[in-house]
């Protein structure tokens, strides 16, 4: 039998949503073990005064196997 726990994780990245991902589980990855998967919660972006993204955030939901 196992268990499975799910954390919530917010990242950002100033050039994708893909980046900002990859940074979220990289980060987790540092502390947490037996990372299996993550879903993507929402996406957000910043902009400038003139309507350009300035950074990608999203908001993950990581699933780990609790040894």
């Amino acid at each position: 039998m196992s268990v499975a726990k799910v954390i919530e994780v917010f990242a950002s990245s100033p050039s994708s949503v893909e980046d900002a991902v990859k940074s979220g589980l990289k980060k987790t990855s540092e502390t947490v073990k037996n990372i299996k998967g993550a879903w993507v919660n929402e996406i957000k972006v910043v902009t400038d005064g003139d309507g350009n993204i300035t950074e990608w955030r999203v908001n993950l939901r990581i699933t780990f196997v609790v040894e």
